[in-house]
This record gives structure tokens, sequence and C-alpha cells, in this order.
């Protein structure tokens, strides 16, 4: 009869973790590309477009349409986030400032972009967990690089847009507006 205190004990330590988990995207301590500690507490009020980048990815020229909309949108309240991910295909090996410098030359990525982070499987990041964990609105792992989660201003996430969608596709440009003009 060992075995039931034993189970009991990791019933408790498993709702521990999960009671300290973040519940929402504001709540999930970051790194930024540089390093430093932030969160997307910044970013409170405006309407997040999460997408999980690569440099060596056939994907990889979403970069532009994603600038693309950082410019047009970011004056209405978008904020473009890019999370470095070497989940699929080890499709971005480099450092943090080799992605910072291919993004800046190549795309002339001016978005804020963040620490490389792990998008699936059991090392999930907390913030993954938050967007695509059994409790999120649209659960379950993201397939590929440029995953994209559209954040409302109040941090529900809204929308899911699966890789091969353009970040221009009209699906996703709509929704943004809506986004935009929800009060």
């Amino acid at each position: 009869m060992k075995l039931a205190p034993l189970l009991l004990s990791l019933i408790a330590v498993a709702s521990l973790g999960a009671a300290d988990a973040p519940k929402s995207v504001y709540d999930v301590p970051l790194k930024d590309i540089d390093g430093k500690e932030t969160s997307l507490k910044d970013y409170q009020g405006k309407v997040m477009l999460i997408v999980n980048v690569a440099s060596k990815c056939g994907n990889t020229p979403q970069y532009k349409q994603l600038e693309a909309l950082n410019q047009e949108f970011a004056k209405d309240g978008l904020a473009v986030l890019g999370f470095p991910c070497n989940d699929f295909g080890k499709q971005e090996p480099g450092t943090n400032d080799e992605i910072k410098e291919f993004c800046s030359t190549k795309y002339k990525v001016t978005f804020p972009m963040f620490d490389k982070v792990v998008c699936k499987g059991p090392e999930k990041s907390p913030l993954y967990q938050v967007l695509s964990g059994p409790d999120a609105p649209f659960p379950g792992d993201v397939k590929w690089n440029f995953g994209k989660f559209l954040v409302g201003k109040d941090g529900k996430i809204l929308k899911r847009f699966e890789p091969k969608t353009k970040p221009d596709a009209p699906e996703v440009v709509a929704a943004i507006k809506d986004a935009l003009a929800a009060k």
C-alpha cells in the first residue's frame, strides 16, 4: 500500500506545476533577441501576431510579408512578434546574434524578435503552452515554422493560422483588421 502515498505526492506536484503555469500571454516571462528579460505586457492593448520563425525554411520568405504587415498596421496597434524556433528540421540553428543579423539584412525586419523558443513536445515553452496547450482556444502543437497566432487587445487568442498560410493572405489581413477595429 506504499503506492497510494506516492501516487498522491505525484498528483500534488503535478497540480502545483499546473497552478503556477501562466494563464495569459502577458504572464509569460520571456527574453528578447538580445537576451534581456521581458514579457508581452508592453503589448497590452495592442493586437499581436505571434509567429514562430526560422531562417533556413521554405517559409522563410514570409518574413517579407510579416514586415509589410508590421509597416502597414503598426500605427493602428498591431505588433508582429517573431519567436525563432529550431524544432522543425533544425532550420533555426544560429545564435540570437546571427538570427538578428540575418533578419535585419536579408529581410529588413524591424518588428520585435525574441529568444529562441520550443513550440512543441514536452519541452514546450510557457508561451506556447498558453498559445497551443490543452486549455488554449486552438490547442495542438505547432506543425512547422511560421505558425501564426493572432491575439486580441485583451490578450485573448483570436485565431490560429497554419504555417503555409501566408501573412498577407486575405483571411489573415481580414482577421487583423477585425481585431484592430474591436473595442
